[in-house]
């Protein structure tokens, strides 16, 4: 990302460069809760190899203390739900036939559920005082969320979009976000999946056509414009 003027940079980007106010972009991380990321939570519990997902964290530690220090709006959402599932679907519920679902006991409390110790954000990349987190109890960080309106209350017209997993939670959040006229640009490095060729296709369904759903780059690229 280069300089263009006083209020504009260029972030380095497939399917091109993109013109972005600092003033205007936010930095949105999705996802990064221990019962995904860690040795013993509902990911590894579901057979994952949460390895695949910890090669995030470096590169977006890099990145989330850049964007502190530039001064850049920062969220984090947490997917979960109410201690009483109220807000969870059957069908997400039952989907899976697994031994253990969302509400079950694990090693780190009920599965998904709010204010349990695996639905919190693993201590590498927890927020600051002031760095809003968005609980979702979808997919999507814009479904019954408050999201949309703080984003538009900050005038932010820009999202840099990293966590996990790729094609799920980041994929569908990047979507949601297209069709609300944001643009969103998605750091490879600082996005992550179990499945690693589910990984390199949902980057490259964002950048297809021109860019259908937004733009591709990378934590070096971006860090670089914000120093």
């Amino acid at each position: 990302m280069t300089s263009t003027a006083a209020s504009f940079c260029t972030i380095a980007a497939e399917p091109y460069a993109l013109a972005v106010s600092p003033a205007s972009t936010a930095l949105l991380i999705i996802d990064m809760q221990r019962d995904f990321m860690e040795p013993g939570g509902f990911g590894a519990m579901l057979g994952n190899d949460v390895s695949l997902l910890r090669v995030a964290i470096e590169p977006l530690q890099a990145l989330l203390a850049a964007a502190r220090k530039t001064g850049l709006f920062i969220l984090h959402t947490r997917e979960g739900h109410r201690a009483d599932l109220s807000d969870a679907p059957p069908a997400k519920l039952e989907r899976g036939h697994g031994k253990t679902r969302i509400g079950d006991l694990g090693p780190m409390g009920r599965i998904l559920i709010r204010g349990e110790a695996g639905h919190d954000i693993i201590p590498e990349l927890y927020p600051l005082p002031g760095e809003p987190v968005i609980d979702k109890p979808g997919k999507g960080s814009f479904c019954q969320t408050d999201l949309e309106l703080i984003l538009k209350n900050r005038g932010i017209r820009t999202l840099i979009v990293c966590g996990v997993t790729t094609e799920v939670c980041v994929h569908t959040t990047v979507r949601e976000a297209n069709d609300r006229g944001f643009e969103c640009v998605v750091p490879a490095d600082c996005a992550a999946s179990y499945f690693p060729e589910f990984h390199q296709m949902a980057l490259r369904m964002i950048v297809a056509q021109g860019g259908i759903f937004g733009w591709v780059s990378d934590s070096a690229r971006v860090i670089a414009a914000l120093g």
